[in-house]
């Protein structure tokens, strides 16, 4: 499954999100993602198929983890916008800071 795809779902998206703050038990991310634990099972599958996600057992527990694989397709995809982002942005701070820099007519400083 391409990266575009595996994030396309919300659920997905949340797994991972909360993934980034640190491990997480199966019950966790039935709590987070509010569904039923076969479904939340069925997204936390994809994920490790993708290779995105591993997990460890602790007894009956399935202890769940990012891994260091990345969506390489969505990484190339968005680096380019990244990029042209940073420069607007960029733009942006310099007029703020012309804009705070220059005297106000009509205010007393």
């Amino acid at each position: 499954m391409d990266g575009f795809t595996l994030l396309a779902d919300p659920t997905r998206r949340r797994i991972l999100d909360r993934l980034r703050s640190g491990e997480c038990d199966v019950a966790g991310l039935i709590e987070l993602c509010e569904q039923p634990q076969p479904l939340v099972s069925k997204h936390l599958k994809v994920l490790r198929d993708s290779g995105l996600v591993d997990a460890r057992a602790i007894g009956r527990r399935r202890i769940y983890h990012l891994t260091e694989k990345r969506p390489d397709d969505v990484l190339a995809w968005l680096i380019p916008w990244l990029g042209q982002w940073q420069q607007s942005f960029d733009l942006l701070e310099a007029a703020l800071d012309a804009d705070t820099t220059a005297p106000q007519e009509g205010i007393d400083r």
